[in-house]
This record gives C-alpha cells, sequence and structure tokens, in this order.
C-alpha cells in the first residue's frame, strides 16, 4: 500500500504541475482530490500496521516469559 501512495504522489505532483503551467482548475482539483487520497491510504496503513496481529507473538523483551 505504500507503493500505491507514493505512486499517488507522484501523480498528484504531475497533475500539480500540469495546473501551473495550463492555469487549468480543474488539474488543480485533480491534484487535490489524488493527493487527500493518498493521504488516507497513506493513514490507513500505518494505523493497520500499528494494531499486533493476535497470532504473532510477542517479541522478546528484557523480562520475556519462556
Amino acid at each position: 500500500m505504500l507503493v500505491l501512495t507514493l505512486v499517488l504522489a507522484a501523480v498528484g505532483f504531475a497533475l500539480l504541475v500540469a495546473a501551473l503551467t495550463t492555469g487549468s482548475v480543474i488539474w488543480a482539483w485533480g491534484c487535490i482530490l489524488v493527493c487527500v487520497l493518498g493521504a488516507v491510504l497513506l493513514l490507513v496503513s500505518a494505523l493497520s500496521m500499528r494494531r499486533p496481529d493476535s497470532e504473532s507473538p510477542p517479541p522478546p523483551g528484557r523480562h520475556a516469559k519462556r
């Protein structure tokens, strides 16, 4: 999902450049939509990485029981 977020960031940058060179508002709105979608995907990815899996064992720590 991180790769998709990076692709969306690149597409958003290309749309920003297109909006600035042509002066079109439609390209600017496309840039905003793509960037918001990328931010949402990045947030979802970060929140899903924080949630620990119930099946995986906890990492061994200093006081881990064996």
